[in-house]
C-alpha cells in the first residue's frame, strides 16, 4: 500500500507538534510495510501514485479541499484544537478586539485569510473565500473514508461541532520510547523546572513567568517564537527574572539531556491536545505540570499535576506541588505503554486495511 501524507506548508518551517506526529507516523508506518511520502499541500501531487490520501489539521480546511477532488478515497487526522478561548479572551490588540465579536469558525476564517494576505502562507483553494470555515469542514467530512482522532475527547467535540456521520477512530498521539529512556541512576533537580514548546500566547509562557520569576526554581523554556509573535517573545524576555533562561528550538535527541535533568516540566497553555513534550517528558522521569484545559485528562488521569492557566497562583501551586512530590512510576509505565509511535501507527494501519477492504 503506498499513502500520501499531504499537510500544511509550514510543516518545516514552523516547528509543531504536527511536524512530530507526521514524520514519526510515517517512519512506523514504514516498518509494517507501507510506502508514506509526506507531501506539502503546495506540492504538486500524482495522485494515481497513491491508493490512499492522508490530512492532517482539519480546522485548515483551505488546505485540503483542492486535493479531495482527485477522486482518490481519503482519511483525516483531525488535530481539533480550539484556539477560541485564547483569541476571544487574551489576544491583545485589534486582532483580540476582533476575535471577541466572532464565532470560533470566523476567528479561523480570518486567520487563513490573514496568513495568505500577508504572504505567510498559501491559500491553496480559492473556494474556501465564499464557503467559508464551517462549510469547508463539513465538506471534508463528509467525504472522508475514515477520521482519525488523538483521543476520545477530540472525537467528542467534533460531534458538538459538526454532522459527523463518518467513523472516527481514537488513535492516541506517542514517542519514542528508545530515544526517551530514563536512567533511573541519574539524581533529578528538585528546582529545574522545563517548559518545552513554541513561544506564543496559546502556550501561556507569559503567565509562567509571572508564577515563577524570583521564585526558588529554575525555569529553562525552550523553543522558538512562533510567526507573529516576535512582541510575546519580547514581552516574555522583559519580565523574566535571573532564575528564567531561554534556549532556542534543538532536535529532540539533545532534550534528553534536559528531561533527564529536570524534576518537573509543564504546559501551562490555554489549550493542549495531549502535550507531546508532557509525554516525552513523563517518560523521562519528570512530573508533569498541565493545563486543566483540552483532551489531557484522557491521557495523564490522575497521574499529572493540573493548573489554571489564567491564574499565576495556581501555576505557581502546580509547580511546587510537583517539584515536593516523588515520581509517580505508574505514570512512565502509562506512557511507555499506551502511548507510542509504534502504537499509534499500528491502529492507523488498521484503519487503512478496513478502508482499503471495503472499496
Amino acid at each position: 500500500m503506498r499513502v500520501a501524507f499531504i499537510t500544511r506548508s509550514t510543516l518545516y518551517t514552523v516547528v509543531g507538534g504536527d511536524t512530530f506526529q507526521v514524520a514519526e507516523t510515517a517512519r512506523h508506518l514504514a516498518k509494517l510495510g507501507i510506502e508514506v511520502d509526506i507531501l506539502l499541500t503546495d506540492a504538486v501531487i500524482d495522485y494515481d501514485r497513491y491508493d490512499l490520501l492522508h490530512f492532517f489539521n482539519l480546522i485548515r480546511p483551505a488546505d485540503i479541499l483542492c486535493h479531495v477532488r482527485s477522486g482518490k478515497p481519503f482519511v483525516v487526522s483531525t488535530l481539533l484544537v480550539d484556539y477560541s478561548g485564547y483569541d476571544r479572551h487574551h489576544r491583545k490588540g485589534f486582532s483580540g478586539w476582533v476575535c471577541r465579536l466572532l464565532s470560533p469558525g470566523a476567528i479561523e476564517y480570518c486567520k487563513t485569510i490573514a496568513r495568505y494576505v500577508l504572504g505567510k502562507d498559501k491559500l491553496m483553494t480559492k473556494s474556501y473565500l465564499w464557503k467559508g470555515q464551517q462549510a469547508s469542514v463539513q465538506e471534508i467530512l463528509d467525504g472522508a473514508s475514515l477520521l482519525f482522532c488523538n483521543s476520545v475527547l477530540e472525537s467528542r467535540q467534533l460531534e458538538k461541532l459538526y454532522d459527523v456521520r463518518t467513523d472516527c477512530v481514537a488513535v492516541p498521539n506517542g514517542l519514542d520510547s528508545e530515544l526517551f529512556a530514563y536512567d533511573a541512576r541519574q539524581k533529578k533537580d528538585d528546582r529545574l523546572v522545563l517548559c518545552v514548546a513554541r513561544i506564543e500566547g496559546l502556550k501561556n509562557q507569559l503567565n509562567l513567568i509571572r508564577a515563577l520569576s524570583g521564585s526558588r526554581y529554575k525555569l529553562l523554556i525552550i523553543g522558538d517564537h512562533g510567526p507573529g509573535h516576535a512582541d510575546y517573545y519580547r514581552e516574555c524576555r522583559k519580565i523574566a527574572g535571573e532564575n528564567i533562561g531561554f534556549i532556542r528550538h534543538i532536535p529532540q535527541r539533545d532534550l534528553v539531556e534536559y528531561y533527564q535533568r529536570a524534576k518537573v516540566h509543564i504546559l501551562p497553555s490555554w489549550f493542549e491536545t495531549c502535550g507531546l513534550s508532557s509525554l516525552e517528558a513523563g517518560a523521562m522521569g519528570c512530573n508533569i505540570v498541565i493545563t486543566d484545559k483540552g483532551y489531557v485528562r484522557e491521557y495523564y488521569g490522575d497521574y499529572a499535576f493540573y493548573c489554571d492557566p489564567d491564574d499565576p497562583a495556581s501555576i505557581f501551586k502546580a509547580v511546587d506541588d510537583a517539584a515536593r512530590a516523588g515520581f509517580r512510576t505508574d505514570l512512565r509505565n502509562k506512557i511507555l505503554t499506551n502511548y507510542t509511535w509504534g502504537r499509534a501507527a499500528a491502529g492507523i494501519a488498521k484503519g487503512y486495511d478496513k478502508i482499503m477492504g471495503a472499496l
